[in-house]
Order: structure tokens, then sequence, then C-alpha cells
């Protein structure tokens, strides 16, 4: 494929993206604002040099924190503009940093669309989030001589495969990139064979996002509403498909669960599924006081919590990993020095899941049944817990210096 065959066929799509962002909308209100922004038209003003970085979603925003706070206070003359694809990006981004920084929707990749953002924001750099390869934008930035660096990337094997049938247009795209910073040897590996140069290996930078300062007590607040006496068993970041099997697997245990889903639009259906299992339930949201005794799930439906959910359990399992999601992040929990089970499918985190395995804090288990088998492991063997947590803390710890790596990568671009 090139890239005026991938213009054409975005063109031709076009008629139908009222209608998406409608549907999206139903579910997600958020979903039927800022439909200008999509299509490269913009209010926000521009009074500083400005360091651009696209974070699609919720998951690369936290991820970019670190980054993000460095830059503020490296290049205080510099306004930070961060881009997103969804709501829960952006409103990730205000939570995090409130209007320290401007943010708005990345446009769709169509020509006109990318040459309106470059023409009111004039970025002095772009800096693109793990692995957010639209041609048009990057070709764009070529024409207009500004450094494009992707940044944290990776690569799983089955999105590689992908890429490599797009061929020219995909080398073509990797090739005009000032700069790759990647996770990993093997995503160094994978970028390069589809053509990307100037490579380096810098590490994850969601090793380098510090708990909030507040997380802790939080999570000894929540730990007194969830009962102090209890083991408290956290599902984070679950998928569909999967809280059903997770349901099963901690029911008639003596055990608190509490699970957080991914996706907030999620919410109530999730508190359907416990309601079919059966089991005593409250929701996070309706929480004011300690909850009694006989409840065995709370749902956490609250947003910017997750720390302190760590904060309050005794061990945890991670999510999109027991389905083919493909994993998320594990690396927060061992920021907390939480004992880590983890499902098979995990090629989104797939060198983090192996190096925490290997070094103690996590287990991986490959069904619900042997979920089930672990988390009774773990309910009762707490000095099993105790050398995890430790093992944990020592594996986050030393992965730890991406930002570092990947300033001195940004400097070398932004004067």
């Amino acid at each position: 494929m090139n890239r005026f065959l991938y213009s054409l066929l975005l063109y031709l799509a076009l008629p139908f993206v009222p209608a998406k962002l409608l549907w999206r909308g139903i579910k997600q209100p958020a979903y039927r604002k800022h439909w200008g922004e999509r299509f490269g038209f913009y209010s926000a003003p521009v009074s500083k040099p400005v360091v651009w970085l696209h974070c699609v979603s919720v998951g690369e925003t936290r991820a970019a924190e670190p980054l993000i706070k460095t830059l503020q206070q490296q290049y205080p003359n510099h306004q930070i503009l961060i881009t997103h694809t969804t709501p829960t990006g952006r409103e990730t981004s205000e939570q995090l940093f409130a209007d320290t920084v401007q943010r708005v929707y990345l446009p769709y990749d169509l020509p006109f669309a990318v040459n309106h953002f470059l023409r009111h924001f004039k970025p002095a750099i772009g800096l693109l989030m793990e692995t957010e390869l639209w041609f048009n934008l990057i070709a764009a930035c070529k024409k207009h001589r500004i450094p494009v660096l992707l940044l944290n990337a990776r690569l799983s094997e089955n999105s590689a495969k992908g890429y490599a049938k797009l061929g020219k247009l995909a080398a073509d795209g990797l090739q005009s990139l000032s700069a790759v910073a990647a996770q990993t040897a093997e995503d160094f590996a994978r970028l390069q064979a589809l053509g990307a140069n100037n490579i380096s290996v810098a590490g994850n930078l969601k090793f380098d996002v510090r708990p909030p300062a507040d997380s802790v007590d939080k999570g000894l607040q929540l730990r007194q509403l969830f009962g102090s006496e209890r083991t408290i068993f956290l599902a984070a970041s679950t998928r569909e498909g999967e809280e059903k099997r997770i349901l099963e697997a901690v029911k008639d245990l003596e055990i608190l669960t509490v699970i957080v889903p991914r996706h907030p639009q999620r919410f109530n259906e999730v508190e359907s599924i416990i309601q079919n299992a059966g089991l005593t339930y409250q929701r996070r949201s309706n929480l004011v006081g300690p909850i009694d005794k006989n409840i065995q799930i709370v749902l956490g439906d609250s947003m910017g919590e997750l720390f302190a959910y760590y904060a309050a359990c005794d061990f945890t399992f991670i999510g999109g990993s027991l389905l083919k999601y493909g994993g998320q992040n594990l690396i927060e929990a061992a920021n907390m020095g939480k004992p880590i089970l983890i499902g098979k499918y995990t090629y989104n985190f797939a060198d983090a899941t192996k190096n925490a395995v290997r070094a103690g804090a996590a287990i991986q288990v490959k069904s619900a049944e042997e979920l089930r088998d672990r988390i009774q492991y773990l309910l009762h063997n707490q000095q099993k817990r105790e050398k995890m947590q430790q093992a944990a803390l020592r594996f986050s710890e030393a992965s730890t210096g991406a930002t570092a790596r990947m300033m001195k990568l940004i400097a070398t671009y932004l004067h």
C-alpha cells in the first residue's frame, strides 16, 4: 500500500465518521464533544513554542506523566500540548495536569486535518507515545521540518505482522521519524525489521510513574471501609468476559474481592454480572461507611483511585490477561509492592511480565481454574505474600530510568 491509496480509503470512510461518533456517544456522551478538533479545527491559543505529545488513551497518558513533568521543569518557556484519541485519555490528563498543559483531540489522519493541526500549533517537536503511526501526520511533520520521536515504543509480534502487510507505507512512515526509543530489545528488533532507523532501547516509562503522594493514606481509608481484618483481593483493569470468570474463581472463598473494570462505561454492565452471579456486593460510589461483613464484592466504579485500590489490597490480579486482550499494566502494582497474579495473554507487557515472574514479584496463571488455585494459595500463605511484596519493590526500583534516557534523546532535537 502507498500513502495515496491509504488517504483515499480514509476519505471514503469519512462520511461514516459522524455516525460512529454518535454511536459511541450513546455509552460515552463525551464522544459527542469537540468534533471540530477531530477534523483539524482548533481555538486553543498558542503563545509559546509548543512541545506536543500524543497520548491515545488512559494508559499512554499515565505512562507519560514523569516525562511531561520533567519537560515542564526543563523547558519552562515551552507550552506542553497533549493530544488524545479517547475521552477517557483526555479526562485522565485533566486529573493529572489540570490547566498546566493544553489538551485537544488529535485530528483524523486526513491530509487537510493534519495540516490544519500543524499550522495552528506549529509544534517545535512531536512525541508519539508507544505505537502511534499515523502516516499522513508523520509525512506532514517531515514536510514542515518538525522532528517526530516515537517514545516508549512497543510492538507486539501480532502488531508487527499487521504493519508488515502495509509494506512501503509502514516503512516510509517509520523512516520519516527522527528517532525511536524502544522499550525492549524485542521491540527494537521488530521495529528495525519494518524499516525504522535511529533506534535505541530506553526502557519503559511506566516504571518511572510514581504513585500519588496521598495513595497510601487513601488506601488506608479504603481499607478501613472494606474491613481491616479481611483479606482483600483486587482484580484491576478487568476486560469484557473476565469478570464472570473472576467471580467464579473467588466464589465461596473467605475473601473480599474488589473488581475495577478497565473502562468506566462498563460499570453498569459489570454490576449486572455480579447480580447474576448471586453475590452480595457494594458499589464504591455508594460507599459512605464501613461495608457489612456479608459483602463479598466491591465494584470499583470510581475514577483516579487505582493506586489507592492497590494500597488497600493484599494481592492483585491484572486484567486483560485472562482472555486475549494482551494484558494491562502490572507495573503500577509492582510500584506499590503488591503480589501480582496475571494471566497468560500478556503480549502488551511481555517483557515486564517475564521479568516480574523471574524476579518473584508475579505468578502467571493459564486459566480461571488456576487463578482460583493461586488465590487460595496466597490467601492462606502470608509469608509468600510478604516475599512477593519485597520482590515487587526490588523489581520496580531496578527498572527505572527511562525518563532520563528519553529526555536526553529529546534534547538533541529540541533547542
